[in-house]
């Protein structure tokens, strides 16, 4: 065995271990939002690490296998060569565990009489696909069962299943441009968050909310009031009558319709819950702090 075989074997184990778990990872997490449990209905996670492993380590994966085929063809003995046949016999080991595992964990849900739900079944059958794709190709491949063609075959259909995940993860979950508007927005809900905080300070301390935006800075603590990410401008803030006000932002998208939206609640200043739902384009948020909640802290006699 040369160097080169030593790390020709090594590279296609170790990048088909990458591409199989970062398939399952996108998998699940578009699962998880096409079919939500309720106290998962507002997670979005962000498919752009897996899809962009995938779309590197997958193709590497594709060209060393080829590679070691090539070379099986030129030089038949490297296919017994022993840490090849050791790296063999380990894949074949996990990816048999891992379709008991999922077999075992499948019945132990139908026989306990828990809720089999479609986006658990959908994962279950992910890892099913995945994990006796794997076996059934290294099995073949061990016992020397793979033609040229088949193993056209395994590479045809190995990119159809990773070609055809990342193109239902953006379909489910977004473009990268909708997801980038999303993250904005939500940014900006946090500094609205923020913003209605310092207000809540201002109130406390003077009994009264402040004028403008301005009155809020603190030289001590370096605030100053955060700004748009888009336009670079201050937000919108609008005193009312007494003790309501209102913060205001253009926002990119609508929430509280889709698998984008925000909860319909935030746990925000002083861990109330505070509705922070908003339409596209410019949109206000009213609110009116109630002394018994928020009372104005009394100075102290010196």
């Amino acid at each position: 065995m040369t160097p080169k075989d030593f790390f020709l074997q090594f590279g296609i184990i170790i990048t088909l271990y990458i591409s199989a778990g970062t398939l399952l990872a996108l998998a699940f997490s578009v699962i998880n939002v096409a079919f939500p449990k309720v106290a998962d209905y507002y997670y979005v996670p962000s498919i752009s690490w897996p899809v962009a492993t995938l779309i590197i380590i997958f193709p590497v994966y594709l060209i060393l296998a080829w590679l070691t085929q090539k070379q099986f063809t030129a030089v038949p003995e490297k296919r017994n060569l022993a840490f090849r046949k050791w790296l063999v016999y380990i894949t074949l080991f996990i990816s048999a565990a891992a379709l008991i595992g999922d077999l075992i964990t499948v019945l132990y849900f139908y026989l306990d009489g828990q809720d089999l739900t479609l986006g658990f079944l959908l994962k279950a059958l992910a890892v099913l696909v995945v994990a006796g794709g794997i076996f059934k190709y290294y099995f073949f491949e061990l016992k020397g069962w793979l033609s040229p063609v088949k193993n056209k075959l395994f590479a045809t259909g190995a990119l159809i299943v990773v070609a055809g995940m990342i193109v239902w993860g953006f379909s489910v979950i977004g473009s990268p441009r909708t997801q980038r508007l999303v993250k904005i927005d939500n940014q900006k809900v946090n500094h609205l968050q923020q913003i209605q905080g310092r207000i809540i300070d201002y109130w406390s301390q003077k009994g009264a909310l402040p004028n403008s935006l301005t009155d809020l800075e603190d030289s001590i603590s370096g605030f100053r009031a955060p700004k748009d990410p888009d336009t670079d401008k201050t937000y919108e803030y609008i005193l009312g009558e007494g003790n309501s006000f209102k913060l205001c932002a253009e926002f990119n998208r609508e929430s509280g319709n889709d698998q984008y939206s925000q909860p319909d609640y935030y746990y925000g200043y002083n861990g109330k819950s505070e509705n922070w739902q908003h339409g596209k384009g410019r949109h206000c948020f009213d609110r009116t702090i109630d002394p018994e909640l928020y009372p104005p802290v009394k100075p102290r006699a010196f």
